[in-house]
């Protein structure tokens, strides 16, 4: 048997890129409208950049205020 040894997942840093910013985006853009819980956890990991986009989009509300 061999053991297998574990490789660390993606880092916080890589995770929290422009990428996810453009796929919040590419998501608002299409239409589809997002839960305030689910825009508020967007808004907790990319912050500004974030509500910037949610805004843009008319998707955000007086509820997000309080992060």
């Amino acid at each position: 048997m061999t053991k297998s040894t574990r490789t660390p997942g993606v880092s916080r840093e890589t995770r929290l890129s422009d990428v996810g910013l453009e796929r919040l985006e590419k998501q608002l853009a299409a239409g589809i409208r997002v839960n305030t819980p689910v825009l508020a956890q967007w808004i907790r990991r990319y912050g500004d950049g974030a509500r910037k986009i949610i805004k843009r989009y008319g998707q955000y509300t007086a509820e997000l205020d309080l992060l």
